[in-house]
């Protein structure tokens, strides 16, 4: 019954939301942010406040996600991966003169990667965006994550235990 049950569900294209999903093992712990990296991308933010990130604190937890002053109660995630031309569609405008960001500017040699989104209210933390830093990430690897904020993309690095 199941198998005819899922097998109608894909003949149709009916969407079935999968359960929610708490945050992944391999986030969970304190980073800090390290640096922001070089890419071809248009901006909200100028420099003044991308070196204000520098050195902020993110936390991952079951109970918290947490930027700097900024608290998600009971985040809930999406967890999915990504490879190198969906991520560089998702995120580069179209034409020559528009954002263009690879994998590649990230440092991100692998052909996919883990992307986890945190889902939260809108956040007030600049007037350009609601986004929170930390929000979106790419797991470059085990202990450095890549996010961005206003279209600049900034690395964190595992700061110590996971909890």
């Amino acid at each position: 019954m199941k198998r005819v049950l899922y097998l109608t569900i894909i003949f149709f294209g009916l969407k079935w939301d999968a359960p929610a999903q708490t945050v992944p093992k391999t986030l969970l712990g304190k980073w800090i942010v390290r640096r922001e990296l070089p890419t071809r991308t248009i901006t909200c933010w100028g420099e003044r406040e991308s070196e204000a990130l520098i050195g902020t604190e993110l936390e991952y937890s079951s109970e918290v996600f947490r930027w700097h002053k900024t608290v998600t109660k009971n985040p809930v995630v999406e967890t999915t991966s990504i490879n190198a031309l969906q991520f560089h569609d998702e995120n580069s405008g179209g034409g020559t003169n528009s954002s263009q960001v690879t994998f590649q500017q990230l440092g991100i040699k692998e052909r996919h990667v883990v992307q986890i989104v945190i889902k939260h209210p809108d956040a007030r933390i600049t007037g350009a965006s609601v986004e929170i830093p930390g929000d979106r990430i790419l797991v470059k690897d085990q202990n450095t994550i890549i996010f961005s904020v206003c279209n600049v993309y900034f690395e964190a690095v595992r700061t110590g235990a996971r909890n």
